[in-house]
């Protein structure tokens, strides 16, 4: 759906994409991460045609940006950067000229249908006809998604979508996606809410100062650890019976690397010890983000 080889963008003497090998798959949900001024957005432009490669390659949707933006651009809905709209006209004047805009065989006979099903599959259907100056971040965002979706695309790139937007709204948007990825859309998520990633996507990439640092699937990367997680009333008679095997231990918590946690529970119960808790120990994407990063980005330490 996505590929980069060698992608590399620089701007004078700062180079803010560093020989990327993008791989976002055919049905994925890709959460791309990193720290602010890692290059994600950079990157987003690039695969849009919005801004040219210093060097390297990238396929869209099988074809070469941005030589095939023509035929690729009408299959791809992109929220980046925050939404665009004219202030002084309403949201529905705004997905109507949009609309139209974008052409192709979907016609003014059903743009009003398109424009209306956009604004209530975003929790916009009630809107009045107030101009989008009016409107809350909330709204905004939401009408900049209503655009991204409103013809269904095959690839939606999506960068922070959730920004403004209540609890309700971020449970209501994280529903849309599952619906339109259950229906065949790839999704490219740009986000810092890991939590969010958690719940959404299948595939991670981590961009660290401009390089590709970890890509790989999230059931990989929150994958156990090796280590089992043991709450015990007696952690030092644990301990002692599981001599060099204990890794850490706070209060009543043990973090014990032990291959097998069944055998595991087995010695420590055949000792006498209660075990109040037992289970394996995995890694969390904040612990796997942290380990494969460097300190933010936009960092400024003193000297």
């Amino acid at each position: 759906m996505i590929r980069t080889a060698a992608l590399t963008k620089r701007f004078g003497a700062i180079v803010a994409v560093d020989d990327l090998d993008l791989d976002v798959r055919d049905g994925d949900i890709y959460g791309f991460l990193g720290a602010n001024g890692s290059g994600k957005t950079t990157t987003v432009r690039m695969l849009l045609g919005l801004v040219l490669p210093t060097s390297g390659e990238i396929h869209v949707l099988g074809r070469p940006m941005p030589h095939a933006a023509a035929e690729v651009l009408p299959q791809v809905g992109a929220l980046v950067e925050g939404p665009a709209a004219y202030a002084q006209l309403s949201g529905r004047t705004n997905l109507a000229l949009f609309d139209a805009a974008r052409g192709g065989r979907a016609g003014r006979r059903t743009r009003s249908r398109r424009v209306e099903e956009a604004l209530d599959r975003v929790g916009l259907g009630g809107v009045d006809e107030r101009p989008v100056r009016a409107y809350s971040l909330g709204m905004r965002q939401r009408l900049g998604l209503a655009a991204a979706v409103m013809r269904s695309p095959r690839l939606l790139v999506l960068d922070e979508p959730t920004n403004g937007l209540d609890p309700q709204g971020i449970s209501e948007i994280r529903t849309l996606l599952r619906e339109l990825h259950a229906a065949g859309t790839t999704v490219l998520l740009l986000s810092h809410q890991l939590v969010e990633v958690e719940q959404l996507c299948s595939r991670v990439g981590v961009l660290d100062r401009g390089r590709l640092v970890l890509q790989e699937d999230l059931t990989t990367i929150s994958g156990p650890t090796g280590r089992v997680l043991v709450r015990t009333p007696e952690p030092d008679r644990a301990r002692a019976l599981l001599d060099g095997q204990v890794e850490d231990v706070t209060g009543n918590r043990l973090l014990v690397r032990y291959a097998d946690p069944a055998a595991l529970n087995a010695l420590l119960v055949g000792a006498g010890l209660r075990v109040d808790e037992l289970a394996p120990e995995h890694r969390t994407l904040e612990e796997a983000v942290l380990a494969a990063t460097s300190a933010g980005s936009d960092r400024i330490e003193r000297r």
